[in-house]
């Protein structure tokens, strides 16, 4: 609180701290990371990678959510899809078919950044095809574990 002084008056002044809040949603699979073709994903589990993105981001409420069914994602989206700062979402294999996230996407107001652990260009063709990408911000691709704090940067 900031209090000033004019003459026969007094200004108060209320200074109050925001904290973003950024959700991140993997989708089908996700929950095997650390386990699943490590050669592709890596070693470590969400979970772990997630509790050290907290601390390096303790200003920002950060929140995770996986699910391997399309409709609770959609739900998810839906829910926070009007009042949360950022939604980074990798939504698995489902990026390639689901028409109904991308339109879920559509239909919110916080913007949604789509991140791929892998280079999916790098991979078999039907990867190649996003139905989140043209109602997204933006699409990180390639970086690893990495992708997600380029993501959570890009809200800054």
């Amino acid at each position: 609180m900031l209090v000033s002084f004019d003459k026969n008056k007094v200004y108060i002044y209320i200074l109050i701290a925001y904290k973003m809040k950024i959700l991140i949603i993997n989708g089908p699979n996700l929950n095997l990371l650390g386990k699943r073709e490590p050669s592709i994903y890596g070693n470590l589990t969400f979970d772990e990678f997630f509790s050290s993105l907290k601390k390096k981001y303790a200003d920002v409420e950060l929140y995770y959510f996986q699910s391997n069914i399309e409709g609770e994602i959609i739900d998810k989206l839906h829910e926070v899809g009007f009042t949360y700062d950022g939604i980074i979402l990798n939504a698995g294999a489902y990026t390639h078919t689901s028409i109904a996230i991308g339109d879920a996407i559509k239909g919110i107001e916080t913007p949604v950044i789509e991140v791929h652990i892998s280079n999916v260009y790098a991979r078999e063709k039907f990867r190649h095809i996003s139905y989140i990408a043209p109602n997204a911000k933006g699409v990180i691709a390639g970086f690893g574990l990495q992708g997600y704090e380029l993501a959570l940067e890009s809200f800054f």
